[in-house]
C-alpha cells in the first residue's frame, strides 16, 4: 500500500510531569502496538508548546520531555517507522497556527470547554470572567488544530473531553478551505471505548491530581512499596475476597493474561492474604517493566541520544510541512511579488458560485447537496420519495437561508457549528446571484 492511500493517524502527549502506569496502560501501550499497523502512516509528537500553558517551570519541562520520550521508546516505539517529534522543533506550526487564527471566529472559541471552565470557576468565585486567563489557554484549539492539520491526519485518536477540538480543527479546515482552496484535510475523532482507565493507590482514578500514581519506571524497590501501599479492605488471610472494586485486581487485570486473571480470581475467592496478592501484582508488573526499565534508564542516562533521536523525527516532519506552509503561505497572499500576475486568474476560480446539486441514488431515492466554490460538500439531504420534495427543500432554503435548516433538520445531515457559517454564506452569494439575474 502506498504512503498516498495509507491511514495518518496523530496523537499528542503533553510535556508535564512523570508517566505512570495508567499512562502506559490507558495511551503508551495502546498506541505503540498501533504503530505497528502497516496500513497507517503514525505521527506522534511532544507537545511542549502545550505545556507551556499549563506549566511555568522550564526546567519541570525540559525533564518531562525527556522522561516522556524516553518512556516511549523504551515502551518500544520504533522511531524509524513512525514520525516521532518534538512539536516546537517544527516551526512551521506556530505559522500555521496564525493562519488558523485569522479563520477562527471568537465565538468559536469562546465555546472551548477549558476556557469555559475558567470563566464558570471565576464568575462562581466572584471574580472577572478573565481572571488569570491567558491567551494561550483561550488560543489552545488553534495550536491544536495547527498540529493535527499540519500533517493532514484522517485519524485523531482521542479522549471523550478532547472530541470538541477536533470538531474545531474540522471548522478551521473548512473556512479556510472555503476561503482559499480545498487545501486541508478534514480529520476524524477517534475514541477508543475500550482504553483502559487504571485506579490509583487509593482506588480513585490514576492522576498525578491525586497523588496516587505509580510511576512507570520506579526503581524495583520503589515499585514494590508502592504497590505495597495499594488500599485494600481488612479480610484477613482466609477470608475470600471480592475482585469486584478491588483495585489491586483492576491493575494486575490490565497487565495479565486471561489465565492469569482467572488465576488470581479464584486466588481471591479462596482467601488469598492481601500481602501474597500484593506480591503476585509486583511480580507481574516488574516482568513486563524490568527490560524497559534498563532501556529507559540507559536512554535517561543519555539525554543527547533522546534529543537526536527527536531531532531526527523532526527532519521527518519538517519534510512534510516546509513545503505545506509554503503552499498555504502562497495560497492566502503571502507570495513572491513577481507571482502577482496569477492573482487575477486564481481570483475567477475562486469566485465560482456554490451550487445546488440534485441527483437519484441507486436506492431510487432523490437526494441533493450544496456545495462551495471548490467542489466541497457543505451541506447533504437525506433521501426523499420523489424529486418534487427535494426541489421543495432546495427553495426553502434558497428563500429562507440558514434559517431553513432548523425546520428541515429531520431531512439534512448533521451540521456543525463551522459549517452552518460557511453554509450561510453559501446561501447569501446565491441569494445575491438570483436577485442580481432579476435586475
Amino acid at each position: 500500500m502506498s504512503n498516498a492511500e495509507r491511514t495518518r493517524v496523530l496523537t499528542g502527549i503533553t510535556t508535564t510531569g512523570i508517566p505512570h502506569l495508567g499512562n502506559y496502560v490507558g495511551a503508551i501501550r495502546p498506541a505503540v502496538q498501533a504503530s505497528r499497523n502497516p496500513d497507517t502512516d503514525c505521527f506522534y509528537f511532544l507537545a511542549d508548546y502545550h505545556a507551556l500553558i499549563k506549566c511555568d517551570d522550564p526546567a519541570r519541562i525540559q525533564r518531562s520531555t525527556l522522561e516522556i520520550a524516553a518512556s516511549w521508546i523504551a515502551a518500544g516505539l520504533d522511531v524509524d517507522k513512525v514520525t516521532f517529534y518534538r512539536q516546537s522543533d517544527i516551526p512551521e506550526i506556530p505559522e500555521l497556527t496564525w493562519l488558523l487564527t485569522c479563520v477562527t471566529g471568537k465565538g468559536l472559541l469562546n465555546r472551548a470547554h477549558a476556557y469555559k471552565a475558567a470563566v464558570d470557576k471565576n464568575q462562581a468565585a466572584g471574580n472577572d470572567p478573565d481572571n488569570d486567563v491567558t491567551a494561550g489557554l483561550f488560543m489552545y484549539p488553534v495550536l491544536m488544530g495547527a498540529d493535527i492539520l499540519m500533517f493532514k491526519a484522517h485519524k485523531v485518536p482521542v479522549g471523550r473531553d478532547q472530541i470538541q477540538h477536533i470538531e474545531m480543527a474540522r471548522d478551521m479546515a473548512s473556512s479556510f478551505n472555503h476561503l482559499y482552496g480545498s487545501h486541508f484535510v478534514l480529520p476524524e475523532a477517534v475514541v477508543e471505548e475500550t482504553v483502559a482507565l487504571l485506579p490509583g493507590l487509593d482506588g480513585r482514578k490514576m492522576s498525578k491530581s491525586y497523588d496516587n500514581t505509580i510511576p512507570l519506571f520506579a526503581s524495583r524497590a520503589d515499585m514494590r512499596k508502592l504497590i505495597a501501599s495499594i488500599l485494600t479492605d481488612s479480610r484477613a488471610p482466609g477470608e475470600a475476597k471480592d475482585t469486584e472494586g478491588s483495585a489491586l485486581f483492576q491493575i494486575y487485570q490490565a497487565f495479565a493474561s486471561t489465565e492469569e486473571t482467572a488465576a488470581l480470581a479464584k486466588a481471591y475467592a479462596d482467601g488469598i492474604a492481601w500481602g501474597d496478592a500484593k506480591q503476585v501484582l509486583f511480580e507481574r508488573i516488574d516482568r513486563e517493566m524490568a527490560p524497559m526499565r534498563d532501556a529507559y534508564n540507559s536512554l535517561i542516562a543519555n539525554p543527547a541520544k533522546v534529543d537526536a533521536l527527536l531531532l531526527q523525527g523532526a527532519e521527518k516532519a519538517r519534510a512534510l510541512a516546509t513545503p505545506f506552509i509554503k503552499e498555504l503561505r502562497h495560497a492566502v497572499g503571502l507570495r513572491s511579488l513577481a507571482s502577482a500576475v496569477t492573482t487575477t486568474a486564481a481570483k475567477i476560480e475562486k469566485t465560482a458560485p456554490p451550487a445546488f446539486k440534485q441527483y437519484r441514488e441507486p436506492d431510487g431515492l432523490f437526494y441533493f447537496k450544496l456545495v462551495d466554490t471548490q467542489g466541497q460538500v457543505l451541506l447533504q439531504s437525506r433521501g426523499f420519495e420523489a424529486p418534487k420534495e427535494a426541489g421543495q427543500a432546495i427553495a426553502r432554503l434558497q428563500n429562507e437561508g440558514i434559517t431553513a435548516l432548523e425546520t428541515l433538520a429531520d431531512k439534512l445531515l448533521g451540521v456543525s457549528t463551522g459549517q452552518s457559517n460557511l453554509i450561510a454564506q453559501a446561501l447569501s452569494d446565491l441569494r445575491e446571484i438570483a436577485e442580481s439575474k432579476k435586475k
